[in-house]
């Protein structure tokens, strides 16, 4: 057995193309593996689960590499590759639980369950037959009980049984798209997935049938995805022969330029970033603040520029391994520095940049003069270093938040409250448009936000007087945005947080508005 294992390594080392002088050092760590695993599984003393084993040993190889090279077991696999895949087998819809309740957050707008007429707010007690309200149900039973192949049914009752046949259902990377103003459109882009640029070329047929007079693109939030997919947005606004972004790594060099097919290569642009914009998203806003064809506004995003590569095992686990570093048009490398094997160390750069006031002011941003760099058209000065820095930075906003808000918002208590609400009373917030929700709302407003009080304080979390004041601002806004979501969808929960809560939005709306020639001046 112990030499079937090492043949086995050594025929699969030999499939692969491997430098010679590599090669023997290679099949000398197969041969040790092997003989590792052969004892372990024939001599310990007591059983052991050597799949399980070995995934944790190459999870901790992995370990020993850069920040974002990693192992995944299949079903982790399968969990990670369908957020960007662009669709899934199932009902539909998006949930949460709550109070040990499985309740329904949304519903995706074409899918099985909003035809058999689910509701965000519903509370689904049963399913199958088999009670699932307060039995401790996790994450993992849920979606193990609602995923499913295609065509096959899944039964369900609250006050009301239904049968949901499952189906293929889209899971869209454009979470709202709309126009703030007369001929601006503005889209928030959640993840770059497969069928991401179709979504962001059909908001644009569907909100500007003439040219924008200008165009938000939102990535504050987005980790990223597919790199091919932020080359092919790129390509929407900027010139023919135009390099998008270059790629390094093991002696090989690849750079990418646009087509020239785009359709929105000049004309006002503002792309919004913050600390939590990665990968993909970088692509995008650097090559875009290169060529001085968008003004980026925000913070500095997170500082990931290696490129990984997926490498399939035999059993559907694989590894993502860094092959690449991706570099801007000017030269900028955008990964943030980091040691090999010091992973904790380098994703607390995030909470040290927030502790040195990064998050509040542009002075806190070291800016060596040795990685000062300047756009190709206009010849501006940028930085690289890690990450990208914003042409107009906007300090992260605090005001109103305290103890008692955090508590209300990160513990789940005020969804499950606006749950509650919009059961009870649905018929008088439903509206055809936001504007129709407001007024509806405006009423409602006031003793709403009492109640919200008195449910929180009978859960133990209250506010004096003078917290519930200063918060209170937040907890309308967010209330006020929540409840949209759940009559009108995503996109108007958006459209209230932008309008009511947002200094970003606000700002990036402004440099459109006051947009001069072909680039605003004194950036």
């Amino acid at each position: 057995m112990k030499r079937l294992l090492c043949t086995l390594c050594l025929l699969a080392f030999s499939a692969l193309p491997v430098p010679a002088q590599g090669l023997a050092n290679m099949h000398r760590n197969a041969e040790k593996v092997a003989r590792a695993l052969f004892y372990i599984q024939n001599h310990y003393v007591d059983t052991v689960d050597m799949d399980r084993a070995v995934d944790a040993m190459l999870a901790g190889l992995m370990e020993q590499l850069d920040p974002h090279s990693t192992y995944l077991s299949r079903n982790q696999v399968e969990a990670a590759n369908e957020p960007l895949d662009g669709s899934f087998e199932g009902v539909g819809i998006e949930y949460a639980l709550i109070a040990d309740t499985l309740t329904v957050q949304a519903v995706i707008f074409g899918g099985p369950a909003e035809s058999v007429g689910l509701l965000p707010g519903d509370k689904i007690v049963a399913i199958d037959g088999e009670t699932v309200a307060g039995t401790g149900l996790t994450m993992e039973g849920v979606r193990s009980r609602l995923r499913g192949p295609k065509g096959t049914r899944v039964d369900g009752t609250d006050t009301i049984d239904f049968s949901i046949v499952r189906d293929t259902i889209p899971i869209e990377s454009v979470d709202a798209a709309y126009m703030p103003e007369k001929d601006v459109v503005y889209i928030k882009l959640s993840r770059f997935a497969q069928n991401t640029v179709q979504e962001v070329i059909d908001a644009f047929r569907k909100f500007s049938e003439r040219r924008p007079r200008g165009v938000i693109f939102d990535l504050r939030g987005n980790s990223g995805g597919f790199m091919h997919v932020a080359i092919q947005l790129a390509d929407i606004f900027l010139e023919r022969g135009q390099t998008i972004v270059r790629t390094e790594g093991n002696g090989i060099e690849q750079t990418e330029a646009a087509t020239g097919i785009g359709f929105y290569k000049e004309g006002p642009l503002v792309v919004m970033v913050d600390e939590n914009s990665a990968s993909a998203s970088e692509i995008l806003a650097g090559a875009l603040q290169d060529w001085d064809r968008a003004v980026i506004v925000g913070r500095r995003t997170f500082g990931k520029g290696l490129v990984q590569r997926q490498y399939d095992l035999p059993d559907g686990s694989e590894i993502r391994l860094t092959v690449a570093r991706y570099h801007t048009p000017c030269g900028r490398v955008v990964q943030s520095p980091y040691e090999k094997g010091h992973r904790e160390a380098y994703y607390r750069q995030a909470q040290e940049r927030y502790a040195r006031g990064e998050s509040f002011s542009r002075d806190s941003i070291a800016l060596p003069d040795s990685l000062l760099y300047h756009t190709l058209r206009l010849g501006r000065p940028v930085h690289g270093g890690g990450g990208i820095i914003p042409d107009v930075f906007v300090p992260y906003d605090t005001l109103g938040i305290n103890r008692y808000v955090a508590r209300v918002i990160g513990s789940g208590m005020l969804t499950e409250y606006v749950n509650g609400y919009t059961d009870k009373n649905r018929k008088s917030l439903a509206a055809k448009d936001l504007d129709g929700f407001l007024t509806r709302w405006k009423k409602q407003e006031a003793p709403a936000l009492e109640a919200l009080r008195i449910f929180c304080a009978d859960k133990g979390v209250q506010a004096d007087e003078a917290e519930w004041e200063e918060c209170l601002p937040i907890l309308r806004t967010r209330l006020k945005a929540l409840l949209a979501r759940n009559v009108l969808g995503t996109t108007a929960y958006w459209q209230v947080i932008n309008r009511e809560e947002d200094p970003e939005f606000l700002r990036a709306l402004e440099v459109i508005n006051n947009w001069k020639g072909d680039f605003p001046t004194g950036l």
